[in-house]
């Protein structure tokens, strides 16, 4: 989708029934769990989730916010775009967008900053230059075709 051209991990999700609040529009809470879902895809793209396995060094989610623009309603289908848009000593940030299939349209927006952490020492740790050139390279690949 055009829509999200410009984010190189875009995931397909479709809403379920029980996502839908009393207002019969998806649930407030829900679309965090959209944005992690696309979060994780992206962390399996440059291997973090790995990465930690090995060296305890992993990933966690220091803030989060939502905009929402549209409400969504079942069905449709939901395609949710992640990539990073700053990094620093030891965090980087994450945007989202979501897109509805049926509206043709961006319906939500978000970010989240994401802390990297030293597991076996309970402490920050550096995001690692090999870390850095991972993202660097997925970004630099946004795939603009249609999904």
């Amino acid at each position: 989708m055009k829509l999200l051209s410009e984010y190189p991990v875009v995931i397909q999700v479709p809403v379920a029934w029980g996502e839908m609040d009393a207002l019969q529009h998806v649930n407030n809470a829900v679309y965090f769990r959209y944005f992690e879902t696309a979060r994780i895809e992206y962390f399996m793209r440059i291997k973090l989730l790995e990465g930690m396995e090995h060296n305890k060094v992993g990933a966690v989610l220091r803030d989060a916010q939502c905009q929402y623009k549209r409400p969504v309603t079942f069905p449709d289908t939901l395609l949710v775009g992640a990539k990073v848009i700053d990094i620093q000593k030891y965090h980087f940030v994450m945007a989202y967008e979501i897109a509805s299939k049926t509206q043709n349209a961006i319906t939500t927006k978000g970010e989240a900053t994401v802390v990297m952490f030293d597991f076996n020492h309970h402490k920050k740790a550096e995001v690692s230059p090999e870390l850095r050139d991972i993202i660097t390279s997925v970004e630099s690949k946004v795939d603009t075709k249609t999904i």
